[in-house]
């Protein structure tokens, strides 16, 4: 049996994360960026779920913050909607959009927890977002939210954890963790 993996959620609302541990993972909870930090200096996670709005202290300096301490944690960027201020996704390794559900969410997690970095973490400054999902938002609003040339993409099946079809069925519910 695979040891719990613990996560640091950083949410204003955190009883909204509910299926990430009914799914197994042990939640460390905050609902403000200062208390965020504090635990994570505190206790010992194995990735942060970080909402970005969060009040005062938003998830972009947060997830710097983090990044500057352990910069080989993975961060799971939560948003309202896609249109962030430029730079708000620099210091995170995924984000995921309120509207694709929490299995999107739980996959997600699973997803920067499974995979390993394929450049040196501490010098990468952009999201790895795979290409199949790349697309599944562009096509959502009509623009590529994350351009080529600042998203290091996973560009072959063999390089995700999942298909393009797994991903689908996961997004839409049909697939549960």
């Amino acid at each position: 049996m695979a040891p719990t993996r613990t996560l640091l959620c950083i949410h204003r609302e955190p009883d909204q994360l509910s299926l990430l541990q009914q799914s197994g993972y042990e939640l460390v909870t905050a609902t403000t960026g200062h208390e965020g930090l504090r635990l994570f200096m505190e206790r010992s996670v194995d990735a942060i779920v970080l909402e970005y709005q969060l009040g005062l202290l938003d998830g972009a300096v947060v997830a710097k913050e983090i990044k500057q301490v352990r910069p080989a944690i993975p961060i799971v960027m939560l948003t309202d909607n896609l249109e962030l201020p430029e730079g708000a996704l620099k210091s995170v390794d995924a984000f995921v959009a309120k509207s694709d559900g929490p299995h999107f969410l739980l996959a997600t997690v699973h997803f920067v927890l499974s995979t390993q970095p394929t450049q040196n973490h501490a010098t990468r400054t952009t999201p790895r977002i795979p290409l199949h999902l790349r697309r599944s938002v562009r096509s959502r609003i009509g623009t590529d939210p994350c351009p080529a040339d600042s998203v290091q993409t996973v560009t072959d099946d063999k390089d995700a954890p999942f298909s393009s079809g797994i991903w689908r069925n996961i997004r839409n519910g049909t697939i549960q963790f």
